[in-house]
C-alpha cells in the first residue's frame, strides 16, 4: 500500500514539474534560420521555395543586414559576376525593376556582367528582400536576439530567446555575422588572427602593409592619444586575438531637400579627434577622410576608407565584440555610434581641419529619406568579421590562390583578399602604424580577384559537433581566407546553397554532412547557381 501510494505521488509530480526552460510550446518549423542577413534571406527563400516551413530570426528590427543598412554596393564589381547567379542576380534584377518602374535609369545593366557598381537605396534593398521572404511564404521574427540553444545528441533541438520565446526546428542555417547560433551549439570557432607558420600564409598574422605616420600620437602626458590601440609593434606573421575594424556605413546626401545636418552629439569631445589634428598637420591635403561612393537618389554611400591612415573605422575597439555578452555589444555598438557622429561634427567644425574639408562636410548630411526610425543613422554595424568556424573543411589562403578547384564546389567566390586595419600602434619614433590591412594587388586580375571554389564542407560543422547546422557567413575558414570570402555576394550564393542543402538533407532524412553531393549540385545548377570556374 504504501510503494503503491508513493508510486501516485510521483508521477503526480513529474505531471506537475515542468523544466525551468519549458515555458510554452515552441513553434515548429522545418528549418530555422538565425540571422536575417542577405545569406539569412537567401537561405530561408531558398529552403522556402524547396517546399519546407522556414523560420527567419533577426535581433534587429530589419531584414537584410548591412545591405538593408548602409552598404549600398555590394562589391560584385571586383567579383566574377558571371559566377553570381541564383538569389543573387534576382534580387538585383529585382532591384533594376523597382527603378524601371519608377522610370529611374540606373548606370548599370544586370544582365551586363562587367565592373560597374551596381547600386541601391538602402530602403530599396530592405523592400526587396521583405519581398522576396513573402512572397516564398517564410515566416519572419524580427527583434529577437538568441539566448540559449538546445541540444539533443548532436542535434540541435529548440531555440530559447531572451524574449522567453522558443522555436523548435530540424534543420537549422546559422547565417549571422557574429555566428552566435554556432557557438551556442558548441561548435569550434576561432577568433582573432592566424599565425604565419600555421598554415604557411603569407598573408598571415601582423602585416604592415601600410607606412607609418609622423603624426605625434602621444599627448604631453606620454600617454598614446585616444584612437591608438596599443604601443607594442607585434612582430610580422605572428598571430593574436585581432580583427579587422568594425564601422558604419554611412547614407548621405549633400541635396538641400533631403539632407539632415550632422548637429554636435550630447557626449562630444573634440579632444577625442587629437590624432586627426595633428594627422591633417601632416598631410593637409588628405581630404574628407572615408570612401563615398554615388547611389541612386543623388546620394552618396559612405565607407571606412581601407587605404586611408584615419578613418570611419573604430580601430582596435571591437576585438571583444564576437565572443562579448549582449549588453557588452551595445556598449561597443554604442561607441561606435558615438565616434562616428563626433567624428563628423568634427570634420565640420574643428579649426584644425582644412577649410575645404569643412566646407564639403557642411554641404553635407544625412539622407532625410533613408533609416528615419532610427534619427537617419545606419542601424546595423559593419561586422566585418567575427567568429569563424572550424569545421569539415577549414578554408586557408592557398585554397583562394592556389588550389582553388573543390569536389563539392556549391559556390564560385572572386573577391579579392582584402583586411581592413587591425590595430594602431604607437611607434617608438613618435608616430603611429596601422597594421593589418591586407589588399595585396597580386589577389586582383583587372581589378577583380581570382575565382576559386567554395566547397560544402566549408558550411558544414564536423559530425562530432552538430549534424543539422549550416553555417554560411561564419564560414570555416582562416582570418586571410575569409578576408576574401567576407563580401555580401559570396555570403549570398553560398546561403542559398545553405537553404537547398537543408531542403536536400530532410527530404533524405540525413544529416547535413551526408547530403548527396550529387543531388545537391543538380539543385543548385537548376536555381542558377554557378559552380566551375571558367577557364
Amino acid at each position: 500500500m504504501k510503494q503503491t501510494l508513493l508510486y501516485a505521488w510521483i508521477c503526480m509530480f513529474l505531471i506537475a514539474w515542468k523544466p525551468a526552460h519549458a515555458g510554452r510550446p515552441a513553434d515548429s518549423y522545418d528549418v530555422i534560420v538565425y540571422g536575417g542577413t542577405p545569406a539569412g534571406v537567401t537561405a530561408a527563400v531558398a529552403a522556402a521555395r524547396e517546399g519546407r516551413t522556414v523560420l527567419l530570426v533577426e535581433p534587429l528590427p530589419l531584414v537584410g543586414g548591412m545591405m538593408s543598412g548602409g552598404l549600398s554596393f555590394s562589391d560584385s564589381n571586383q567579383m566574377l559576376r558571371e559566377a553570381l547567379g541564383g538569389l543573387f542576380e534576382e534580387f538585383h534584377k529585382r532591384v533594376e525593376a523597382h527603378y524601371g518602374q519608377k522610370g529611374i535609369a540606373l548606370p548599370y545593366r544586370v544582365a551586363e556582367k562587367d565592373t560597374k557598381f551596381w547600386t541601391y537605396e538602402p530602403h530599396v534593398a530592405e523592400l526587396v528582400f521583405n519581398t522576396m521572404l513573402k512572397e516564398a511564404g517564410v515566416t519572419v521574427v524580427l527583434n529577437e536576439t538568441l539566448q540559449r540553444a538546445a541540444m539533443f545528441g548532436k542535434k540541435l533541438s529548440t531555440l530559447r530567446m531572451r524574449s522567453g520565446k522558443r522555436f523548435a526546428g530540424k534543420v537549422f542555417i546559422d547565417a549571422s555575422y557574429e555566428g552566435d547560433l554556432m557557438a551556442a551549439a558548441k561548435v569550434p570557432f576561432r577568433v582573432g588572427r592566424e599565425g604565419r607558420a600555421e598554415f604557411g600564409e603569407s598573408f598571415a598574422g601582423a602585416v604592415y602593409q601600410k607606412k607609418a605616420v609622423g603624426a605625434r600620437s602621444r599627448g604631453d602626458n606620454g600617454r598614446p592619444l585616444p584612437l591608438v590601440s596599443g604601443t607594442t609593434v607585434t612582430p610580422e606573421g605572428e598571430g593574436d586575438h585581432r580583427i579587422m575594424t568594425y564601422s558604419f556605413r554611412l547614407c548621405l546626401s549633400e541635396d538641400p531637400a533631403n539632407r539632415v545636418p550632422f548637429t554636435r552629439p550630447a557626449d562630444y569631445d573634440a579632444g577625442r579627434y587629437e590624432l586627426f589634428r595633428r594627422f591633417y598637420k601632416v598631410a593637409p591635403k588628405t581630404g574628407v577622410p572615408f570612401d563615398m561612393y554615388p547611389i541612386p537618389g543623388n546620394k552618396l554611400d559612405g565607407n571606412n576608407g581601407i587605404g586611408g591612415q584615419l578613418s570611419l573605422g573604430l580601430v582596435g575597439e571591437n576585438w571583444d565584440y564576437p565572443n562579448a555578452s549582449y549588453k557588452q555589444r551595445q556598449a561597443i555598438w554604442a561607441r561606435h555610434r558615438s565616434y562616428t557622429e563626433g567624428l563628423l561634427y568634427f570634420l565640420m567644425t574643428d579649426t584644425a581641419v582644412p577649410e575645404n574639408v569643412r566646407q564639403r562636410m557642411r554641404q553635407m548630411g544625412y539622407a532625410k529619406d533613408e533609416f528615419a526610425a532610427y534619427g537617419h543613422f545606419p542601424p546595423v554595424l559593419y561586422v566585418r568579421e567575427a567568429r569563424r568556424m572550424e569545421g569539415a573543411y577549414f578554408l586557408t589562403q592557398a585554397d583562394i590562390l592556389e588550389h582553388k578547384e573543390k569536389p563539392d564546389a556549391i559556390a564560385v567566390a572572386s573577391f579579392p583578399i582584402d583586411s581592413h586595419d587591425c590595430q594602431r600602434i604607437a611607434t617608438p619614433g613618435g608616430g603611429f602604424i596601422n597594421e593589418g590591412t591586407i589588399f595585396p594587388a597580386k589577389t586582383r586580375i583587372n581589378g577583380q580577384g581570382i575565382p576559386y571554389q567554395v566547397p560544402y564542407r566549408s558550411i558544414v560543422p564536423k559530425a562530432e559537433a552538430c549534424t543539422n547546422l549550416l553555417v554560411p557567413v561564419c564560414v570555416s575558414a582562416s582570418h586571410v581566407a575569409f578576408s576574401s570570402i567576407r563580401v555580401e555576394p559570396a555570403w549570398m550564393v553560398l546561403g542559398e546553397s545553405a537553404g537547398i542543402a537543408a531542403a536536400v538533407a530532410l527530404e533524405n532524412n540525413v544529416p547535413v554532412q551526408e547530403v548527396d553531393y550529387s543531388i545537391l549540385a543538380r539543385r543548385l545548377k537548376a536555381k542558377g547557381q554557378v559552380l566551375s570556374i571558367k577557364k
